[in-house]
């Protein structure tokens, strides 16, 4: 297994650069990238705590289809090393609602499943060095 840390808490939002500001002036967050541009159908902007870059909070300015419309915690992400070996892991364990492994725009890859109460749980492969 090489599921390493939790990667980042996924939480959507409606207007992501009024979100950033909030994030960074009233929480006190720290921007360390943007994937995709304004217009895009999808928009992701990763966050963390200054000198604390280990787990980040990503802004989802979209509501990805078949993910739960309860609050707004879209899902926990983890970091793994060889996302490969991990679809395969969890595919061999017959868990829901696995996803096809999907590529960001900067490179990082990622795949959905469901945990045991229908929570959605990411495994994330990400081109950031952390």
């Amino acid at each position: 297994m090489t599921v390493s840390k939790v990667e980042h808490i996924g939480i959507k939002v409606d207007k992501l650069e009024r979100s950033l500001s909030f994030y960074q002036e009233v929480i006190g967050l720290t921007l360390q990238d943007i994937v995709g541009q304004p217009g895009d159908g999808l928009r992701l902007a990763f966050l963390s705590f200054p000198g604390q870059t280990s787990v980040e909070i990503e802004l989802i300015e979209k509501v990805f289809e078949g993910l739960p419309q309860e609050g707004r915690v879209s899902h926990v992400a983890f970091t793994v090393k060889d996302i490969e070996d991990e679809h395969r892991r969890i595919a061999g364990l017959a868990l829901p609602g696995l996803t096809a492994i999907s590529t960001l725009g900067n490179g990082s890859r990622f795949f959905f499943f469901d945990g045991p109460d229908g929570e959605k749980l990411e495994f994330f492969e990400s081109t950031r060095s952390k």
